[in-house]
């Protein structure tokens, strides 16, 4: 069985309700349709009837709950919820509503604070900050969360590295240029989310252009230290760096470069030492080995509230919203 066949069986066996806020796109009711079709979530599209009307022709959307934030009942809810979160910062009852009938986003958002949604998936057409920036603000982070911070789900075909060819990628869509101590807290939420997806042992390399001291660089000085806070703060994960991405995955080089390590040429969980290098990395696994990539995921939110790439395909955000449903089972 395929990797996120098993994620989507895994779903299905306890039912999530996730929201899909962009009802401005076409590939929002392509991948409806077919979630629908496999009946492994609950879906909530938010949109106007014009809006829902115009971007689903054709397609069989019947089982979604379609929910026009101009008519519906619990609007006012929502926006005296709003308000009394943000009042701090100076939010109005006016503000509020003027925010969420121009971002659905937040309208989802402040549908899973008030429990009547599970999890949320966005980004075809909108940018990273634009979706993290609504669930940041109004789901806010899990207790105990040290950072929030994004990951890939990288599925690479015909390959037997990592775990069968499938990677957790962190981080590469939130934090530019993490600490020592924030890569240490990437590491562990990594760890945890391929524990959780994947249902195998984790094995962390903290990557760096320098294997076991082979480069002398202030960049690597920063892996070398979150690696030391990562195995200090999680002394139950097989945990090791810094790595070379060859030595982290190689075996034959891991046990060249690293052979004292019980992770080199084993790692199934990839740490990048900042988001240039995440993102480019993920992308180049993605085009080049025509892997499949699913995230942004977000970890450390109180629910899940994952993202897309803007050029993701319709098959693409059936697979997030699956994740995203087995991430609820999760909370």
């Amino acid at each position: 069985m395929a990797f996120i066949d098993t994620i989507k069986a895994k779903a299905k066996s306890d039912k999530k309700t996730i929201v899909l806020p962009e009802s401005m796109d076409r590939r929002t009711f392509e991948a409806a349709a077919q979630i629908l079709a496999e009946d492994f979530a609950n879906l909530i599209i938010i949109g106007t009837p014009e809006e829902v009307a115009e971007n689903s022709k054709g397609l069989d959307i019947s089982g979604a709950t379609i929910i026009d934030p101009h008519t519906y009942e619990k609007t006012q809810e929502y926006i005296d919820l709003f308000v009394e979160l943000r009042k701090a910062k100076g939010m109005t009852p006016e503000k509020a509503k003027e925010t969420i009938f121009s971002d659905y986003c937040y309208y989802g958002c402040l549908m899973i604070k008030a429990g009547h949604a599970d999890g949320l998936v966005s980004g075809a057409c909108h940018s990273t900050a634009n979706t993290l920036r609504p669930c940041l603000q109004i789901v806010k982070t899990k207790p105990g969360t040290k950072l929030v911070s994004a990951f890939f789900l990288m599925v690479v075909p015909d390959c037997e590295m990592g775990e069968e060819g499938t990677f957790v990628f962190s981080d590469c869509g939130l934090n530019q240029n993490p600490t020592s101590e924030e890569l240490a807290a990437i590491a562990g939420s990594s760890a945890e989310s391929f524990r959780l997806l994947v249902g195998k042992e984790p094995k962390i390399a903290m990557l760096s252009h320098s294997t076991m001291g082979s480069a002398k660089h202030a960049d690597v000085d920063k892996v070398v230290e979150a690696t030391r806070i990562a195995k200090e703060a999680y002394p139950e994960l097989k945990l090791d760096g810094e790595m070379q991405l060859d030595a982290a995955i190689v075996p034959s080089v891991g046990a060249s470069k690293a052979p004292n390590s019980e992770v080199a040429g084993q790692a199934n969980v990839l740490v990048f030492p900042d988001l240039d290098a995440g993102n480019i990395g993920y992308k180049l696994v993605q085009r080049l080995a025509k892997a499949e990539a699913y995230g942004p995921m977000t970890q450390g939110i109180a629910a899940p509230v994952n993202d897309l790439s803007r050029g993701c395909s319709a098959s693409d955000i059936v697979g997030v919203v699956a994740i995203t449903a087995v991430q609820a089972q999760a909370q």
